[in-house]
């Protein structure tokens, strides 16, 4: 038995003209759908106008307000009775009569006095100390100082040595210390003070 040969199957492309020809076909069925659907569209219909309907409406008259009642006003209070205020009146106190004026001053030109009387005036008279320089040499003495005395304020002016001790450093003492000394004021003018020093202390 004789076999059949069997040939083989080649694909081959379809010719080219049978894509445009295709693709023609398909653009004429879409315009022929589009021309059919406008044939169809309804035409519009003209309907004559109609004459405009008049409708008549009543209005009610508007009510009457009546006028607005007079409505009496209140009388006004009767003002309060406005008692004067009572002032009283302060007279002034009485001035106080002027100040007698002071006398001033007028000092008393006093004498010159000595120790024993002048020390009933003195306000302040320390003593003298005991120099430790003199007191360790043992050195005494006796002298005079005499102070001048401003009348005016009592105060001592000046101190002099009228009479020396016998030592510069008991004259200086001495006379530093009654320098400081005050009387009463217009009580004394000069003093003569003697003086004394000894290893117990200045005394006069």
């Amino acid at each position: 038995m004789a076999k059949e040969q069997v040939r083989p199957l080649i694909y081959r492309p379809p010719p080219r003209w049978y894509f445009w020809t295709a693709l023609g076909a398909a653009l004429a069925i879409h315009a022929t759908a589009v021309a059919l659907s406008q044939r169809h569209e309804a035409a519009a219909v003209d309907l004559p106008p109609q004459p405009p309907q008049v409708i008549e409406a009543t209005l009610a008259p508007p009510e009457s307000t009546p006028p607005p009642e007079d409505i009496p006003l209140p009388e006004p209070p009767p003002p309060p009775d406005i008692k004067p205020e009572f002032v009283e009146e302060r007279t002034p106190p009485p001035r106080p009569p002027p100040s007698a004026q002071q006398p001033k001053f007028t000092p008393i030109k006093a004498a010159a006095l000595s120790m024993s009387q002048a020390k009933a005036y003195a306000v302040y008279n320390p003593r003298p100390p005991y120099p430790y320089e003199a007191r360790a040499h043992k050195i005494m003495g006796s002298g005079v100082i005499t102070v001048d005395v401003d009348a005016a304020s009592g105060n001592v002016t000046n101190a002099s040595v009228t009479q020396s001790i016998g030592n510069s450093i008991l004259d200086d003492a001495a006379v530093s210390t009654f320098r400081r000394w005050r009387f009463r004021p217009g009580s004394v003018s000069k003093v003569r003070i003697p003086i004394t020093f000894t290893m117990t202390g200045a005394s006069y």
